[in-house]
């Protein structure tokens, strides 16, 4: 479970930490898969969420216009990574220039994956209005949470 949130930095050969909690709940299977996301972030899942998401994928229809975007946006970017010794782990250019990761990034645990934002950007992505507020509100109680 990926849960918290932990501000690092990317250094210039485009390498940050992975969380010691998160390293810690990829338990014997250290490698996870790293993609970009339909928000201005990246996603990362450890790999068993990874084959569970394109297994659904799979089951999708292939020609739906939505699912081929996803296909192009999700899986066209997803890469395998493992931290190193030091739970470093690099982020490909393709994927930091999607993010905006510079300097300061914020790992955000979701649960069952994670997502990878600039400092910045997460700022931005989490401000809500009272109005919002209610209305995420009122959306959650429909669901039942």
């Amino acid at each position: 479970m990926w849960q918290g949130q932990h501000e690092h930095a990317i250094d210039a050969k485009g390498r940050t930490s992975l969380p010691s909690r998160f390293r810690e709940a990829l338990g014997h299977e250290p490698v996870f898969v790293l993609t970009a996301s339909l928000d201005p972030c990246l996603v990362a899942y450890p790999l068993v969420e990874w084959r569970a998401f394109e297994e659904k994928l799979s089951k999708l229809p292939r020609f739906d216009p939505a699912v081929v975007k996803l296909r192009r946006i999700y899986v066209s970017a997803a890469v395998e990574i493992a931290p190193d010794a030091q739970g470093r782990v690099l982020v490909p250019p393709s994927l930091r220039a999607h993010a905006a990761l510079e300097k300061d990034c914020l790992w955000a645990g979701m649960g069952r994956w994670a997502e990878l934002w600039s400092v910045a950007r997460w700022a931005k992505a989490i401000e809500t209005t009272d109005e919002e507020r209610a209305a995420l509100a009122h959306k959650l109680s429909e669901l039942g949470l």
